[in-house]
């Protein structure tokens, strides 16, 4: 019996023991209360705690949690109802006001969550609505961290994660969108259609203008050969008129050198009015002064007598 009696002390100030010994994990705490009132915190590591007085009311977490708040149906300001799914990422800051501000804060931020949300949607209409998660996500955690405060728990993120409308607007709605996808593709191929026609016109219009340009440039050339072929020809002209000219004038310079007298002269007159009236003209004008010079002929005659002999 003594055995026994001794064996139970030893196991109950084992128990004792452990009860007294608590080993808190990092980024948890417990909350300790004495004689049923609120004592201390329990932080990492080893802690040791008077047994029967010290109890430990419950321990919190205090790494960033989430909760998913279930989906709910909710109606819109044209009278739409739809289901949205949301999460929510929160952290407890003060453990004290956690437990002792409200007897369980997860489903106080749920219910908050719930509420607030038909606020919101209400105030919005449906197109509003599928396109305005990031506004309803803001309101959201602005209505949870007013409320929160007091609990000692802080919102670090609100998402929405789904929004479904009825499954006949949702029809609808597939259908705008397919015709706005046909639309917009018609759109495009008459766009593309438009630039290949303006394409091809630039393009016919620049071998239109190249051409007429290459035409233009041809005509140009050939008139400028034209008329430096005419220049040429005018300066040859112009050269062979001058050389006739200056022979001329030698000649005549050499006669005069020569010192001709009279009868000379009235006789190569009289060969050069044999040459003129050997042309084609019926009729052969001669100036008064040559009459004299016909009259001559006869002095002539006896002037090549005189030199043949």
């Amino acid at each position: 019996m003594e055995f026994i009696l001794l064996f139970a002390l030893v196991v109950l100030v084992i128990v004792i023991i452990f009860n007294a010994i608590k080993i808190i994990p990092q980024q948890r705490v417990g909350v300790v209360e004495r004689l049923g009132r609120f004592n201390r915190l329990l932080t990492p590591g080893l802690n040791v705690l008077i047994p029967i007085v010290d109890q430990v009311r419950i321990y919190h977490d205090l790494r960033i949690q989430q909760a998913n708040v279930p989906p709910q149906s909710v109606i819109t300001k044209d009278n739409v109802q739809v289901q949205i799914d949301s999460i929510i990422f929160y952290q407890v800051i003060n453990p004290e006001q956690a437990t002792y501000g409200i007897s369980d804060y997860v489903l106080g931020v749920r219910n908050i969550s719930a509420a607030t949300i038909r606020q919101i949607i209400g105030k919005m209409e449906l197109d509003e609505t599928l396109s305005g998660r990031e506004k309803i996500s803001s309101e959201l955690r602005t209505a949870l961290d007013e409320a929160t405060e007091k609990w000692g728990v802080r919102i670090e993120r609100v998402e929405v994660v789904d929004i479904k409308p009825p499954m006949d607007i949702q029809e609808a709605m597939d259908k705008q969108m397919k015709a706005e996808r046909s639309k917009r593709a018609i759109i495009l191929e008459a766009e593309a259609a438009k630039q290949d026609m303006i394409l091809r016109a630039e393009g016919d219009k620049q071998s239109k203008i190249l051409r007429a340009e290459g035409e233009r440039d041809a005509r140009i050339r050939q008139a400028e050969g034209l008329q430096k072929a005419q220049e040429l020809e005018a300066l040859g002209e112009a050269i062979a008129i001058r050389s006739v000219a200056e022979a001329e004038k030698a000649r005549v310079e050499m006669l005069r050198e020569a010192a001709l007298d009279e009868k000379t002269l009235a006789y190569y007159s009289f060969e050069a009015l044999k040459e003129v009236a050997k042309g084609e003209a019926n009729k052969v004008f001669i100036p008064s002064n040559a009459i004299e010079t016909l009259g001559s002929l006869g002095a002539i005659g006896e002037l090549f007598k005189s030199n043949n002999k």
